[in-house]
């Protein structure tokens, strides 16, 4: 298969310190569901099947935006990398990845996006540096914080925890 990134021109990436093991922090983000107990923006996370690197789930965000996720790697202890898209749109290419960090383990996710993020690199910069990369940004802090508050206190979060976002919230 050739690789999803080749795709796109930009990545926006977000990396979170979080005080447990690596095993930890895979079995809560591969576990079914799992979107709703951590991610702050999340109403409801909807297993279609949920088999490695196979699975696929509906991510619907407070504000009744849809995602459909198609994961296409999966490997236990270091992450995996899905498609995700709203119902009707193209697709953006997602990555997760774990590795140790002193007495914890550091989660990286990485996303593609597909808005702006194609084709002509002189026409889509501008809407890109500062539309789509601040926003996701911010979306993705957001959820790893939401990631190290539940793995740290053992308490799933609040909606919207960490602030609003104008793509999810309601």
């Amino acid at each position: 298969m050739n690789d999803p990134k080749q795709n796109f021109n930009w990545c926006v990436e977000q990396s979170q310190i979080i005080q447990c093991n690596r095993s930890r922090l895979w079995k809560t983000i591969s576990s079914e569901s799992n979107l709703e107990l951590f991610h702050p923006f999340c109403k409801t996370n909807n297993i279609i099947i949920w088999s490695g690197d196979k699975s696929e789930d509906i991510l619907v965000y407070l504000n009744g935006r849809t995602m459909r996720r198609k994961f296409i790697f999966w490997e236990k202890n270091l992450g995996y990398d899905l498609f995700i898209n709203q119902i009707g749109f193209k697709s953006s290419f997602v990555s997760w990845r774990i590795k140790d960090e002193n007495k914890g383990s550091r989660i990286t996710i990485s996303v593609w996006p597909y808005l702006f993020n194609k084709g002509n690199k002189a026409f889509n910069w501008f809407p890109f540096k500062f539309f789509v990369h601040p926003s996701l940004e911010k979306y993705l802090s957001s959820v790893l914080k939401g990631l190290k508050y539940y793995l740290e206190n053992d308490k799933k979060i609040k909606k919207n925890q960490f602030g609003l976002h104008r793509w999810f919230s309601n």
